[in-house]
């Protein structure tokens, strides 16, 4: 009788264990921003509330397509950085849940406005301008010009010397694309594509891939958001940093609730948590180098100064649809990739 009811206790201990954990808040969050700085905000907003988060760092293309994919059975709770583009196709195709904070009070008007346009399904939380960087030390030791404008990077010398991410993948080089059909008009965009084509030595997966590489000493040139290269000149490399001469465009990194969350309100608190002066600001810990959307959070100093920078008029509503986004892809994949270098 004794051993019966021990061997009843110990289920029922078990039983209780098992139960807690399940009732566990956990919160599963993809992350479209630089490791360090998602893990970061994984382990802040861990810390801030008690709630285990698991994580996954994929660029904003590839996120995209995994919130996609996983629509009938959504995986994520919370879909946090990458440029705003894929965010807005999310919304547009019903893969993210609308959400309206009460933060907003505190927000830029830009990180308002990317919510009013995605019928509030995501909204901004940092902005930063396309550019490019360059290793100083490369340059001089190739006998090279010092790019100073986007049609610079086109000229025979340079071949062999840029590198720039895939735009199905990389949110970064599709705001390259969409930028370029917007400075020089579509079939003029398309033309530099092609000119610049024949001087890429690779296509990575991720946005911020060729100016690392440039940091190392492995590539030259790389085509990214400036704050990405302002990281890597902070951190010691010889790395210059231009924004081009003709303007322009720039993203305004997103969030977005994936919709059927398994964990809806766990999902709000980290949306209203990373939308604080306290969260924003951890970017400084990790050297990101992006305009944060909460007015009261810091930068650094050695931010790129968007007022200072020739921006042009950006369209993020048109090219964040799903069908400009697919037709510039599938241009680019037909048009631009199958040229031989």
């Amino acid at each position: 009788m004794k051993n019966i009811q021990k061997t009843l206790l110990v289920a029922a201990a078990v039983l209780a264990a098992s139960t807690s954990m399940a009732s566990a808040a956990k919160l599963t969050l993809y992350c479209s921003a630089q490791e360090d700085w998602c893990q970061s905000m994984a382990r802040g907003f861990e810390e801030a509330t008690g709630i285990d988060v698991n994580m996954t760092r994929k660029s904003s293309g590839e996120t995209f397509a995994q919130v996609k994919a996983e629509s009938s059975n959504p995986k994520g709770d919370v879909w946090w950085g990458g440029t705003g583009d894929p965010h807005l196709q999310a919304a547009e195709e019903d893969l993210t849940e609308p959400y309206v904070t009460g933060m907003r009070g505190e927000l830029n008007d830009w990180a308002i406005s990317q919510a009013t346009s995605a019928g509030d399904r995501t909204i901004g939380i940092y902005s930063g301008a396309l550019g490019y960087g360059y290793n100083a030390d490369l340059l001089k030791a190739n006998n090279l010009p010092e790019p100073k404008c986007w049609k610079d990077l086109t000229k025979p010398e340079y071949k062999g010397h840029v590198q720039m991410a895939n735009p199905n993948s990389s949110g970064t080089a599709y705001t390259t694309l969409a930028t370029m059909v917007q400075l020089f008009g579509e079939d003029g965009g398309f033309d530099f594509m092609k000119a610049l084509h024949k001087n890429i030595n690779q296509y990575t997966k991720s946005g911020s891939a060729p100016i690392k590489a440039a940091g190392r000493g492995e590539n030259t040139i790389g085509i990214v958001f400036m704050h990405d290269a302002v990281k890597q000149a902070v951190s010691g490399f010889p790395i210059k940093v231009v924004a081009p001469c003709e303007g322009t465009g720039y993203e305004i990194g997103s969030m977005s609730i994936i919709k059927g969350s398994r964990n809806l309100d766990e999902a709000k608190k980290f949306y209203d948590w990373a939308l604080t002066a306290v969260a924003q600001t951890r970017a400084l810990e990790v050297k990101a180098y992006q305009v944060p959307s909460n007015k009261g959070a810091e930068t650094s100093p050695s931010a790129p100064d968007l007022s200072s920078i020739k921006l042009i008029d950006y369209d993020f509503k048109k090219y964040g649809s799903s069908a400009e986004r697919k037709r510039l892809l599938k241009k680019w994949d037909d048009e631009v990739s199958t040229l031989p270098q």
